[in-house]
């Protein structure tokens, strides 16, 4: 048997991590099995399901690199093919037209909340003849009343329902689009799908789909129910809690493999290994390594993740996935060698894209700006005399290189009887504005010889302007 898996989200709004994750999950187990994935988008919501959210669910799959091999399928194109199902249904005796009005069903349902009791329809026009009453009808499906159903669950073990607490569902509208129930079977059925791994909160919906299922002669998938990911306050995860869609966290600089990894390890373990390879996840990836418990998101968690791939990529993979985040602060990125430079000085003190091409302003063009506080407490009196003297050493350097760098500025310090960092972060703060850079030596020479030399000009002229030279 080939696996077949599916990802069917509704295009309503944003990929949600949580669909990510479900996502992920489907492919894994179809790509660790020489299986398929099947993909589609249940835009029978007409209302709600829009273009825009479509492409967002499109471009979100592309950027985390979840291939499928089919699709993507619309439901709003099989309208035909339900129809033919809710037909086979009625034919077969296994669904009913109903032809009770809103108000009775209003009236029913009020009636049985003052009782205490579960709204549920009461099959009035299961098997009653002369219920046409001129209604537009809908269609009903014929639930078992009496038995069990149990779900052999391969994430919650088997579960059992009973059929007197499920009623007669809708699966045809009374103007004839399908609801979900129905279009999820069938599209099961049609597209082969042999496991079913989605979110636990469509447990409940199962033993309806089965019956469906079966009443159109298919066989049952195996179905595996993932738990929900929860914010870290243990709640559902939600915007509350920061940023939740897949694009945004393209936006804030995390990457795609980065995230892939976070997101599998949130409810599945293997050891004790946190990063993966993708490679890796598909060939340890199994339904049976997925917790039953809720998951909580931690956003310092993903970042911790992403810096441990920051680290480890190819210096060619890492620039060319940096270079948008630089250009989009105006940085200057057809310097290849200037930019390269750069994001390997810096992949070790970013934990974010973002963080590394907004850390690295000072290393292009003119410095835009200088830390008051870092330039008051670093920019004294006492230390004019050594940057001066290093000035003139660098001023007539032509080897801009790291070794020669550092020796310039410890025969500085040396000179003026100083340690190194007594000079090298006043040295710092005159170059990059700030106190954080890479080592001085390659912090000098990704500044270049020019800046270098026009902003220590800048920060003598600092020192002596201010009042108290003490």
């Amino acid at each position: 048997m080939t696996v077949v898996t599916r990802f069917p989200p509704s295009p309503t709004g944003y990929l949600h991590i949580g669909s990510a994750r479900t996502a992920l999950y489907n492919w894994l187990y179809a790509r660790g099995r020489d299986g398929r994935m099947v993909f589609r988008l249940e835009d029978t919501d007409r209302e709600r399901s829009t273009q825009e959210a479509v492409d967002a669910i499109l471009e979100s799959m592309s950027w985390l690199g979840l291939d499928y091999d089919e699709g993507p399928y619309y439901q709003t194109q099989r309208f035909d093919r339900y129809r033919e199902a809710v037909q086979q249904l009625l034919d077969g005796g296994r669904a009913y037209h109903c032809y009770c009005s809103r108000e009775r069903l209003d009236a029913l349902r009020e009636q049985q909340m003052a009782a205490k009791e579960k709204p549920r329809y009461d099959g009035h026009c299961r098997d009653n003849a002369r219920a046409d009453n001129g209604n537009p009808p809908v269609v009903r499906f014929r639930t078992p009343p009496d038995g069990t159903i149990v779900i052999d669950d391969h994430v919650r073990g088997a579960v059992t329902f009973q059929n007197s607490e499920l009623d007669d569902l809708i699966i045809a509208r009374s103007d004839g689009t399908p609801t979900y129930h129905l279009t999820v079977v069938v599209d099961d059925i049609d597209m082969g799908v042999t496991h079913v791994i989605r979110g636990d909160d469509h447990l409940n919906n199962t033993p309806r789909q089965v019956h469906i299922l079966e009443a159109l002669g298919a066989d049952r998938p195996v179905y595996a129910h993932i738990p929900m990911i929860n914010g870290p306050d243990g709640k559902k995860l939600s915007k509350r809690h920061g940023a939740v869609s897949v694009l945004e966290y393209r936006d804030q600089g995390i990457l795609p493999q980065a995230l892939l990894t976070y997101l599998a390890r949130l409810g599945w373990s293997h050891g004790d290994q946190e990063i993966f390879t993708l490679e890796e996840l598909v060939r340890n990836f199994d339904i049976s390594g997925v917790n039953k418990a809720s998951a909580s998101f931690d956003p310092d968690k993903l970042a911790w993740v992403n810096q441990q791939f920051i680290q480890a990529m190819e210096l060619d993979a890492l620039v060319a996935a940096a270079a948008p985040y630089f250009a989009a602060l105006g940085l200057p990125t057809e310097d290849a060698a200037q930019l390269a430079a750069v994001v390997d000085a810096q992949r070790t003190r970013a934990k974010t894209l973002v963080e590394m091409a907004d850390k690295s302003r000072p290393f292009f063009g003119p410095l835009a700006e200088m830390d008051e506080d870092a330039a008051h407490k670093h920019l004294r009196f006492g230390v004019a005399a050594p940057l001066r003297t290093l000035r003139e050493a660098l001023a007539v350097l032509d080897d801009w290189q790291p070794e020669a760098l550092h020796a310039a500025v410890e025969t500085a310090a040396a000179a003026h009887e100083m340690k190194l960092g007594k000079v090298a972060q006043p040295l710092r703060v005159a170059v990059t504005g700030g106190t954080a850079s890479p080592s001085i030596d390659i912090t000098l020479q990704l500044v270049g010889k020019t800046q270098c030399l026009e902003r220590l000009d800048a920060a003598l002229a600092y020192i002596a302007e201010r009042v108290d030279p003490a």
